[in-house]
């Protein structure tokens, strides 16, 4: 009989491997159990979503890991307890570690001769969005600031503002360029609350908090149907409708997102994802940037046209850097805040923490600023002074002067009497000079000058008595 050469044997697949590949390279949650509500199949992107590792579900009951109202609440075990499917059902729960979980789910059982033996469900993750959605909502009640509330003196910080009172007259499109931390949305809520507008809904979303997929269906709204999971939903177009949407990052925004976002200034109208119709909208846009605009639209973050369109009134916001005459009033302002806060009575800095916060180039400006006040007043025990001992690593290792001047009694060995004195006094005097030294810059403070030391506060306080200091 004629037999195969090696070439014409073909290895069999394994069919468990190749499931499991394909089961992971779906983007989408499966998750299946069976009819003890075990569960038997867990894909990769579930895991994601859940995040959950395939050791911690596995061979294991789905209520003992996972938290919902009360069982039927889930729309697996809902198939698996009912024989009923359900399509696009959104669902919030937790998983063990007690994070929460939004998902939309299409769920059906498994039969076998006519008997139900598992269920299985296939997840779409919403996750983010529901939590963006919570934020905007939170963002519509808590718009506080106006231009009294904005701290500086100075005149770099006086132009921009009296230029950005200007913009509230009218209903113009403005951008506010500045670099991280220097309150670009304090200026977008007071152009807002000084507006004819305050009284209608202000919106903000950061550009680069949201993928490019999910960015789409938040600001433009989604028609029911328009894909798996997709529900009636306005945008961020539709809820500032009257009011101010603003987009923070807008050079985080993908280039043909920002084409749609053109589209819409330009018409004044929305057309929700997967709807037939457009919706006329009344709103005002303020965009932030971190960086200069030029170098946004030369490296192809920023579209020319769409800058043109967004730049009708152009804000920019100073650095820290380039207003430190300011610090004195910030730092006398985050001081009063978390005295509040912290229910403690701080009444301001050293000189040597002064002079300090003075000489910082601030790279991340303002809002650097209050965390380091905030952490300072962290470190205080009983003092009511911020010190050099207070602050971060990063400024106490900038305290670094030259070294002290020692006495000339202990620098001239040939100094009258030098000769007469023992080891002991001349160790003793130069103990004592340091200890002086040490003392003075931590403003007499023994907790910080013991620390800075290297030995215990008891050891100090020891040290000076012997001393007479």
């Amino acid at each position: 009989m004629p037999t195969n050469s090696p070439k014409d044997v073909q290895t069999p697949l394994n069919m468990n491997a190749l499931y499991q590949q394909l089961l992971d390279a779906v983007d989408v949650g499966i998750h299946v159990i069976n009819k003890n509500g075990e569960t038997i199949i867990y894909n990769k992107k579930m895991m994601e979503i859940e995040s959950m590792g395939s050791e911690d579900v596995l061979e294991k009951n789905l209520l003992d890991v996972f938290k919902f109202r009360d069982s039927q609440s889930s729309t697996l075990v809902q198939a698996l307890t009912t024989g009923k499917s359900t399509q696009n059902a959104k669902q919030t729960y937790f998983n063990y570690k007690g994070k929460e979980i939004t998902t939309i789910n299409n769920s059906f059982p498994i039969a076998e001769n006519g008997e139900i033996t598992g269920a299985v469900e296939i997840a779409r993750d919403v996750t983010q969005l529901e939590n963006v959605i919570k934020e905007n909502v939170l963002n519509k009640r808590n718009t506080n600031f106006t231009f009294d509330k904005i701290i500086g003196n100075s005149e770099p910080m006086q132009t921009v503002i009296d230029e950005a009172k200007r913009a509230t007259r009218t209903s113009s499109s403005v951008m506010i360029a500045g670099e991280t931390g220097t309150g670009k949305e304090l200026f977008a809520q007071s152009i807002h609350n000084g507006s004819a507008r305050s009284s209608a809904p202000f919106i903000s979303q950061n550009c680069a908090a949201i993928p490019d997929n999910l960015m789409e269906s938040l600001l433009f709204g989604t028609k029911k149907g328009a894909f798996t999971g997709a529900t009636d939903r306005p945008g961020l177009f539709e809820q500032a409708d009257g009011g101010t949407l603003l987009l923070d990052e807008i050079n985080s925004l993908d280039s043909s997102l920002q084409a749609k976002l053109l589209r819409v200034i330009q018409e004044k109208s929305i057309r929700r994802i997967g709807d037939l119709k457009d919706k006329k909208v009344d709103v005002r846009i303020i965009t932030t940037i971190n960086e200069d605009p030029v170098d946004a639209i030369s490296s192809g973050q920023l579209r020319k046209d769409l800058f043109y369109r967004l730049s009708v009134v152009s804000l920019f916001v100073p650095p820290l850097s380039e207003r430190k005459e300011d610090i004195a009033l910030l730092t006398k302002h985050f001081i009063g805040k978390y005295n509040k806060l912290f229910n403690m009575d701080v009444t301001g800095i050293s000189s040597e923490v002064r002079q300090l916060l003075r000489e910082h180039d601030w790279p991340g400006n303002v809002r650097e600023l209050e965390h380091t006040i905030e952490g300072a007043m962290n470190l205080i025990l009983d003092e009511d002074t911020i010190t050099i001992g207070n602050l971060p690593p990063k400024f106490r290792k900038k305290y670094q002067q030259e070294p002290d001047t020692l006495p000339d009694s202990l620098l001239n060995l040939r100094d009258a009497g030098a000769e007469n004195r023992s080891l002991k006094e001349k160790m003793a005097e130069a103990e004592k000079f340091y200890i002086q030294q040490a003392l003075a810059r931590n403003d007499h403070n023994v907790s910080h000058t013991a620390k800075n030391l290297g030995i215990s506060r008891q050891s100090l306080q020891y040290r000076m008595r012997r001393l007479g200091l």
